[in-house]
């Protein structure tokens, strides 16, 4: 028997197929929201666990002033200002406008590395050590939650800043861009609640 040479029907062009896509359709955006739905639920089980510790004890913080107010204030302000550089990054990747995107991580450096500084000063205002109490313990463990994604995602602004300054821009560092915007969004939404648990919880319960 001799063989028969097989004729496809169609053929599909993909040559006009974009090889950069942004939110759900790149895997990264999965990725990153993936990770968002975990880490949210571990700061619920944390929030979850601070509001039982407080049902175990008369008196709330137990022995102690509620937290200063003034850095964790600061940083509450910092952080919702930087909604503005972060949503000009955001669009400008989407773009490609390879001028406004650096301009927006310079400045989303500079406030990951400020709000981290202040950071430093609002652990000591907490008024009481990580292994004083359960309290204590609670309160440390909040806000080092939210120093872990401040500081993962202050290097990775960097790195990205470094990379966007090079003469090798590939449209791939966009979408990089894009969802390290988007990772900034949640470290902004987690801290609302830790902000209000730390410093306002306290002076309520």
């Amino acid at each position: 028997m001799g063989t028969r040479e097989l004729t496809p029907r169609a053929v599909i062009d993909v040559s006009r197929l974009p090889n950069v896509v942004f939110a759900h359709h790149s895997l990264l955006w999965w990725g990153t929201m993936g990770l968002a739905l975990i880490e949210g639920m571990f700061l619920a089980i944390l929030i979850g666990a601070y509001f039982f510790l407080r049902t175990r004890v008369v008196e709330w913080p137990p022995g102690i002033l509620p937290p200063h107010l003034l850095w964790g204030t600061l940083n509450t302000v910092l952080i919702l200002v930087s909604l503005v550089p972060n949503a000009l990054v955001k669009k400008s990747a989407r773009k490609g406008d390879l001028r406004k995107v650096r301009i927006g991580l310079l400045i989303m450096c500079a406030i990951g590395l400020v709000a981290l500084l202040i950071r430093a000063f609002e652990f000591p205002s907490l008024g009481v050590r990580w292994d004083a109490n359960a309290y204590g313990t609670a309160v440390w463990v909040l806000l080092g939650f939210h120093t872990t994604h401040l500081i993962t995602d202050c290097i990775d602004t960097i790195v990205l800043t470094v990379l966007m300054f090079t003469d090798k821009v590939e449209g791939k560092r966009y979408m990089d861009c894009y969802e390290n915007a988007d990772y900034w969004y949640f470290v902004i939404l987690i801290w609302i609640p830790v902000f209000l648990v730390t410093y306002i919880a306290p002076r309520l319960l």
